[in-house]
């Protein structure tokens, strides 16, 4: 079985040991560093290449500044933040949904499409041609 990696980057100090101490014993998660300094998170996921990363969740509901940076990158990374103080826990990660649309076969449809125009077929034919892609 392949293990689960992680980046805990938590603040405060307390809740990077908690979570450490509770990952520790499992043995289908691997924690490949503790970082101390937020500034290099982006940089250790791109070179260790973990599956999650855990940082501090410093407002309500509020996704932490680092989730863009992060999915911008590397958009199959799940991250976990924290917030110790007000016992919260959300788990972000990034979908993409990918669609397709028939486009008329001519110079004019596929310079529209390139251009970022709706293609004349689906606008003449709404909804009959536009259709979710699994």
């Amino acid at each position: 079985m392949e293990k689960i990696k992680v980046i805990v980057a938590s603040r405060p100090r307390l809740m990077r040991e908690v979570v450490l101490e509770m990952v520790a014993d499992q043995p289908d998660i691997e924690v490949m560093a503790e970082v101390q300094d937020d500034s290099r998170i982006v940089e250790l996921v791109g070179e260790m290449h973990p599956d999650w990363v855990v940082v501090a969740l410093d407002k309500s509901d509020k996704k932490p500044d680092i989730c863009d940076a992060l999915f911008d990158r590397y958009p199959n990374l799940k991250i976990l933040a924290l917030a110790s103080e007000r016992n919260n826990c959300i788990f972000y990660w990034a979908t993409m949904s990918i669609r397709s649309s028939h486009v008329e076969s001519s110079e004019r449809g596929i310079l529209d499409v390139l251009r970022g125009r709706r293609p004349a077929v689906a606008a003449m034919f709404e909804g009959l041609n536009s259709k979710k892609v699994n």
